[in-house]
C-alpha cells in the first residue's frame, strides 16, 4: 500500500471518530450542560450586580431616612420648646421678657419688674383673672439674662 492510501484511511478513521463523538447523545448532553453552565454563570453575575446596586440604593435611602428622622426630632423639640415658652408666658412667669430695659419704670409694680429684694412686685397676678397676661405687650425676648441681673 502506498503512503497516500494509509494517510487517507487514518484521516477517514479520525473523521468518523470525531463525528461519532460529536454526534453521540452523551457528547451532545455534555455540550448542552456546558452551555447551560455558562448561561447560569452569566445570569448569576447579572443578578449579583443588580443586588449590589440595589443594596447601595437601599443604604442611601436609609441614610436619607435617618436624616429625615433627625430633622423631624429637631422640629419636634423646637415645637416642644415653643409650647413650653407659651405655657410660661400664659402663666405670667416670664413677664420680665416682655419689656425692654428702657420700659422698666413704666411697668414698675407689675410682675414684669422685680423689686430690690428679688421678688416680683405684684404677687397678686391672679387678681386680674388673666394670670398677669394683660400687663404688657412688648417685643418678646427683648430682655436678656444680663438685663435681669442674672
Amino acid at each position: 500500500m502506498s503512503t497516500g492510501v494509509i494517510i487517507a484511511i487514518v484521516v477517514v478513521v479520525l473523521v468518523v471518530a470525531v463525528i461519532a463523538t460529536v454526534a453521540s447523545p452523551k457528547a451532545r448532553v455534555k455540550r448542552r450542560e456546558r452551555e447551560l453552565g455558562q448561561r447560569r454563570e452569566r445570569v448569576v453575575g447579572e443578578h449579583r450586580e443588580q443586588a449590589e446596586e440595589r443594596d447601595l440604593r437601599a443604604q442611601e435611602a436609609e441614610k436619607q431616612a435617618q436624616l429625615a428622622q433627625a430633622e423631624a426630632q429637631r422640629q419636634r423639640a423646637e415645637a416642644d420648646l415653643h409650647e413650653t415658652r407659651a405655657n410660661v408666658h400664659e402663666q405670667g412667669l416670664a413677664d420680665h421678657e416682655l419689656i425692654r430695659s428702657d420700659e422698666r419704670d413704666r411697668f414698675a409694680g407689675t410682675s414684669a419688674v422685680e423689686t430690690t429684694d428679688g421678688e416680683a412686685a405684684a404677687d397678686d397676678r391672679g387678681a386680674t383673672g388673666d394670670g398677669g397676661a394683660s400687663t404688657a405687650t412688648g417685643d418678646h425676648g427683648a430682655r436678656t439674662s444680663a438685663d435681669r441681673g442674672i
